[in-house]
């Protein structure tokens, strides 16, 4: 019988915990962006995420993420894991976790499930007030087959992208980028609202929810180390200072342009900051995390304004923040990645390696192109059997009302 060790263990529950929170944090900062007609709607997508997915997650997820692998060629092309774990099959309560032998596997497989749960909602800020219920679940079961349990096992499963070498230490690929790759192609195939939404209906929600966010994210990133060492502590510190530096550069660009100091600009820099850091947080130095999140702010934030000028209705700006925030990330890995804070790394453009650069580009463009195209087809796809997109005047009455029978207040204004 393996013998377990508490502290890694424990955090390891806490880290889980965390990333739990990030997803009702999530429904904060999206209900607070949208008009009041609109708050329900947009929250319950992202809390029932919390159900299906886990059910998903039970059958066969984390089976399809974690079981097999390329070098021995047990998965299924090097793309998808095999089905040998479905259901959690085989798997005890003494079960060690491969990549920490000291920490019993339910609990991987519990705070990767906390991944998983949250990364499909994070697309849902981008068609905010268009969708249906029912279209979204489909979209939703169907999205995580086919786009985030393959790049779960493409990187962090032993698949072609980990075999090529792409890092990626929690999430720029498999979370943000893709979410955010698919978020656009939501955006490009609904179209723009047929009603105008006024949104930001509670900046303190919004708050409350990067709060939360915030909190959340120590989990991440940190709990991504799956131990606690000098690696979980620098991921901590990169955490904060890229999120810090993100915000300030943010709130003072809008400062400067929009001649405001914007408080929802600074708790969106934030994100941005945090989105940004996500694949390098265990991979690079402090100094090196301050200069991801000031990048991180100026390119986010004229990331959201080219969105903007193109008019692209990404109601959230989840293209611009995670979408992008992802693929600078994954490129600044590229760059400032070094051995010396982490031997599981790689040494990046500024340590003498211009190679891992090029292998991070091609993973992400891989990603990019898989994840947009994916979801345009599958929004067709799914139009085809049931309608995904409300009428005008089912927008104009709110879908809180029309879908959900509902309200958030029982007052309107």
């Amino acid at each position: 019988m393996p013998t377990f060790d508490t502290g890694n263990t424990g955090f390891m529950l806490l880290a889980t915990s965390l990333v739990m929170l990030m997803t009702p944090g999530l429904a904060f900062f999206y209900g607070g962006l949208v008009g009041r007609k609109n708050v329900l709607a947009i929250m319950i997508q992202s809390f029932v995420s919390m159900g299906v997915t886990s059910v998903i997650w039970w059958l066969v997820g984390y089976s399809m993420c974690f079981s097999g692998d390329l070098a021995t060629g047990t998965d299924i092309g090097g793309i998808i894991g095999n089905f040998n774990m479905s259901f959690l099959n085989g798997i005890s309560l003494n079960t060690p976790t491969p990549i920490n032998p000291s920490i019993p596997l339910y609990v991987f497989i519990a705070y990767q499930m906390m991944f998983a749960i949250i990364t499909p909602a994070l697309i849902t800020g981008a068609f905010a007030n268009r969708v249906r219920f029912g279209a979204y679940l489909f979209f939703l079961v169907l999205w995580l087959l086919f786009v985030y349990f393959p790049f779960v096992h493409m990187i962090w499963g032993g698949g072609i992208l980990a075999q090529w070498g792409v890092k990626d230490f929690a999430g720029g690929i498999v979370v943000h980028n893709i979410a955010g790759f698919a978020a656009l192609a939501s955006v490009l195939y609904l179209g723009k609202r047929k009603v105008e939404d006024k949104g930001l209906h509670s900046i303190p929600l919004i708050a409350l929810g990067t709060g939360l966010l915030w909190f959340g994210w120590y989990g991440f990133n940190a709990g991504s180390e799956f131990a606690v060492d000098s690696i979980t502590a620098t991921a901590f510190l990169n955490t904060d200072l890229a999120a810090s530096f993100a915000s300030v550069t943010w709130l003072l660009l809008a400062w400067w342009l929009e001649k405001k100091p914007k408080f929802v600009g600074f708790l969106t820099g934030a994100v941005a900051g945090l989105a940004t850091i996500t694949p390098a947080a265990g991979f690079v130095t402090p100094k090196a995390s301050i200069i991801i999140g000031i990048l991180a702010g100026v390119i986010c934030y004229f990331a959201v304004a080219l969105k903007n000028k193109l008019q692209w209705d990404d109601a959230l700006d989840v293209w611009g923040v995670h979408g992008v925030g992802g693929l600078i990330g994954i490129f600044f890995l590229g760059i400032f990645g070094t051995i010396a804070v982490n031997p599981a790394g790689t040494n990046g453009l500024l340590h003498g390696n211009a190679g891992f650069l090029w292998v991070q580009a091609l993973g992400v463009i891989i990603s990019s192109i898989w994840a947009f195209g994916f979801t345009y087809g599958m929004l067709w796809l799914i139009n085809k059997f049931t309608p995904v997109a409300l009428s005008k005047e089912e927008e104009m009455k709110g879908l809180d009302a029309v879908l959900h029978g509902e309200t958030a207040y029982t007052d309107e204004f």
